[in-house]
């Protein structure tokens, strides 16, 4: 199997090598972001929810800072900013701005270079059907430059390079476009979360602010 690959692959010329680069290129982002977004979904948010609001109402801002401070995702690093502005004796609007701020910079953070791996998918496709146009042309230069003892050979070797184009370049495609709609959708249902939860606690830490006792600053 792995020799009939290095055998096509030889057969595509110069063309694989920038499919190679894509794939690999495509593969690192794809890793890093997989990994990234695993780690944003290290805390359940329904625990998470129920855990931080036994404490709001009891007053016990300390045990929620210890709470969110333990795991950093971008979900506990809003709140966090929400209950430190509460402690810091901000008001309703005061810990929303606090909120929206961390918020604006830890979302965008889910769906980074993940656009890249489309992009990647659609410059591997474009290459294979570059290849395959050069190979074409090549075969038909070939039909009147090349004599007819070597025609049937270099024939052979161009149209070999525009199929073996075209299958590389479906064949790097298909699995970043896959990555790519996997990561998407896993992001957004992220962000949908990190959103859900920071409007509720905003609304239970703003109405049960009065119960906060012990307040003191918190950097």
């Amino acid at each position: 199997m792995i020799e009939m690959l290095g055998e096509k692959f030889a057969e595509g010329g110069m063309w694989m090598w920038p499919l190679v680069a894509c794939s690999f290129l495509g593969l690192a982002i794809a890793i890093e972001r997989f990994f990234v977004l695993a780690a944003a979904t290290r805390v359940s948010k329904g625990q998470l929810m129920t855990s931080l609001n036994g404490f709001i109402v009891k007053g016990q801002i300390s045990q929620a800072l210890s709470l969110v401070s333990n795991v950093k995702t971008p979900m506990t690093n809003i709140i966090h900013s929400g209950l430190n502005a509460v402690v810091n004796g901000g008001d309703a609007s005061d810990v929303q701005t606090s909120m929206d701020a961390v918020a604006l910079r830890e979302i965008p953070s889910l769906e980074k270079r993940i656009g890249f791996l489309s992009t990647l998918a659609n410059i591997a496709t474009l290459l294979g059907l570059l290849g395959t146009v050069a190979g074409l042309i090549g075969a038909f230069d070939g039909i009147a430059t090349v004599s007819a003892s070597e025609k049937s050979a270099y024939l052979t070797s161009q149209i070999a390079i525009a199929m073996n184009t075209t299958a590389g370049g479906l064949i790097v495609a298909i699995p970043l476009l896959g990555a790519y709609g996997y990561l998407s959708a896993k992001a957004q249902a992220i962000s949908d979360d990190v959103s859900e939860v920071s409007v509720a606690t905003l609304n239970f830490i703003i109405a049960n602010q009065h119960k906060i006792k012990g307040m003191k600053k918190v950097g």
